[in-house]
């Protein structure tokens, strides 16, 4: 190892190196990032004379406890306090403070100096009055960590302390300190730092180092950093290093690990146009460049709730976000509808939880990521009620405003559909390619398919029913119910309605479903249909048989007709009770009912049965 004389003259530049959370740390109120509140209330209280004599500074990491315990106290010996109440750091005892040579300051780190001997120790310096200044003020950091002994020996000085003394306790965890310390101090609660408030921090730092910084770079350095600015400050230094006196965008999301913003852009991009080889082959590209999956399903639900945020100008401000990048979000936004952005979201939250229970992470992945590239055309099948045909994959750009033409398949113009009654909004569909872009073929429209007749149902008989398809029925029925609107229909009776409900239930495959609704009790008022059972899940089962109003519906002739259904626990079969376990006793009782001759033997010998 070499000698100091011997090292390199680098060496010894780096040891005169401060990192930025100690160089630049705060030496006036004004100067706090993001806590107005507080150092505004202390600087009110020190014009007032209104000063407490025990404070407790409570909140994150990294937001400025210590930080504002330090100027409090520097402020309460400052011999030439400024007009608005600072230190004026030209007296003795700031420059004695600012050098750490003050002796009416303590500071106790209660996380390694959390016993009784520490407290009582701190008690005994209490005593002594301050040979220079007003006040000896002692800062407790990470006082929750004090043992319950030390609490109680700490008690009464915090109550009734000199009137020269100040007590300022800081803490990341009030919830630990007991009511009695809790009850002696005034409370402050310091807030998270804001991503805005960091970034113009972290602006001027460039601006007196010198260095030329990306605003969406410090924006990344801001989220990463997680409401500390101590923390910010740390990444900062490193970014430096890495990328020296010029920050890019790109040289902070490499040293930090983060995903881009453009993966997220595309994906969503991929899945408006249902192309599903170009989400794999995104998703691949994100696994190659060593991130994980699960930081990826993460980075995606973040930016899906971004696209959420941005359907409304009123919520607009929480996204956290450089200007440029919140346009983008605010463009995108309006190519997707809101209901597809919530079933993309529960897709993407579902992945994230059962992340850690699938044993194949990559297609556990793969598979949400395909659900929601697919969801358009989910929400269509349940519309139409049928199956939506497969389209061919839409290769336009999505930045054009005009939609595509509608396509229809093959296998769809050969079976005629019926159109729904309340269609879905489509969704805004990219524009064709341009003329000019030969690579492209776009497919002519087919010739509308002949609408289809309506078909009635065949009723079901009680006694001999044949199988059908519930799903059919509900297209088929739509069309028989809407020939009874508006007619008069005759009072319902409940033979009739017994046998359509029995009909319906000798139809079904299910054979528990089968019996339940055999054992529902059916009541009519009017139109309106009463059913009574006698389990939450008979009930349940029951409203899950969709194509059962349609079908009384139609068979009835009411269209008007609503369904009831009451659970009557007092018919639910009791629960046969447990039989007791009998003890010595009572069995001795019970053989004596069986056998007289037995309570003779008992009195003969004197004998006495166990309890």
């Amino acid at each position: 190892m070499l000698s100091r004389k011997h090292r390199p003259a680098q060496l010894l530049k780096m040891s005169n190196f401060v990192v930025s959370a100690r160089k630049y740390r705060p030496s006036r109120f004004e100067e706090v990032v993001g806590q107005e509140h507080v150092s505004q209330t202390l600087k009110n209280a020190l014009q007032s004379d209104h000063l407490a004599h025990a404070f407790l500074f409570c909140g994150p990491r990294g937001v400025g406890k210590t930080t504002c315990a330090r100027i409090l106290a520097k402020v309460l010996n400052c011999q030439n306090i400024t007009p608005d109440f600072e230190a004026c750091n030209e007296c003795d005892s700031c420059k004695a403070f600012n050098g750490n040579a003050s002796f009416n300051i303590t500071e106790l780190d209660a996380a390694s100096n959390n016993s009784v001997e520490h407290i009582r120790a701190l008690i005994e310096q209490v005593r002594f009055q301050p040979q220079q200044g007003k006040y000896k003020v002692f800062i407790i950091d990470e006082v929750h960590m004090l043992s319950q002994q030390a609490f109680n020996a700490f008690l009464k000085t915090l109550e009734e302390p000199p009137p020269y003394a100040i007590f300022i306790l800081a803490t990341t965890e009030k919830h630990k300190i007991i009511p009695t310390i809790l009850s002696r101090c005034q409370i402050f609660d310091f807030r998270r730092i804001q991503v805005p408030d960091m970034v113009k921090h972290l602006q001027d730092i460039c601006e007196q180092e010198g260095i030329e910084a990306d605003k969406d770079a410090l924006h990344i350095i801001g989220q990463k950093a997680d409401g500390a600015l101590r923390d910010a400050l740390s990444i900062f230094d490193r970014i430096v290093a890495f990328s020296g006196k010029k920050i890019t965008y790109e040289d902070v999301i490499t040293n930090l690990n983060v995903l881009d913003y453009d993966f997220f852009f595309q994906m969503v991009e991929a899945m408006l146009l249902e192309d599903s080889s170009k989400v794999l082959l995104l998703f691949d590209d994100v696994q190659r460049r060593g991130f994980e999956p699960d930081l990826f399903i993460n980075g995606l639900a973040e930016h899906l709730r971004n696209l959420l945020v941005c359907k409304d100008e009123a919520t607009l401000q929480l996204l956290e976000v450089s200007e440029g990048l919140r346009e983008r979000y605010r463009q995108q936004a309006r190519l997707i509808p809101s209901r597809l952005l919530l079933t993309a979201l529960n897709l993407a939250n579902d992945c994230d939880v059962t992340y850690k229970l699938a044993r194949n992470k990559r297609l556990h992945v793969e598979m949400a990521l395909l659900k929601m590239t697919y969801i358009n055309r989910a929400f269509q099948s349940t519309d139409n009620g049928a199956p939506a045909p497969l389209p061919e994959k839409k290769t336009a750009d999505l930045s054009e405003k005009a939609s595509l033409p509608h396509i229809t398949s093959p296998s769809a113009a050969e079976e005629p559909a019926e159109e729904p009654d309340n269609p879905a909004p489509e969704l805004p569909q990219p524009a064709p390619a341009p003329p000019e872009n030969k690579g492209v073929l776009t497919p002519e429209p087919l010739p509308p398919a002949p609408k289809q007749e309506p078909v009635k149902v065949k009723k079901l008989n009680k006694h001999e029913a044949p199988r059908i398809d519930l799903k059919a029925m509900m297209a088929e029925v739509k069309a028989e119910v809407a020939q009874f609107e508006g007619q008069e229909t005759a009072e319902l009776t409940l033979d009739q309605v017994q046998a359509a409900w029995d009909g319906y239930a000798e139809a079904m495959e299910q054979e528990s479903a089968k019996v339940i609704l055999r054992n529902a009790e059916l009541a009519v008022d009017g139109k309106k249909l009463t059913a009574k059972v006698t389990s939450a899940l008979a009930e349940n089962t029951i409203r899950q048989e969709t194509a059962l109003m349609e079908h009384l519906r139609v068979e009835l002739k009411v269209p008007q007709l609503s369904l009831f259904i009451e659970i009557d626990k007092s018919k639910a079969p009791e629960a046969p009770k447990p039989k007791r376990i009998l003890n010595s006793k009572d069995k001795y009782l019970a053989m004596r009912e069986t056998n007289p001759l037995i309570q003779e033997i008992q009195q003969r010998f004197d004998l006495r049965p166990d309890e």
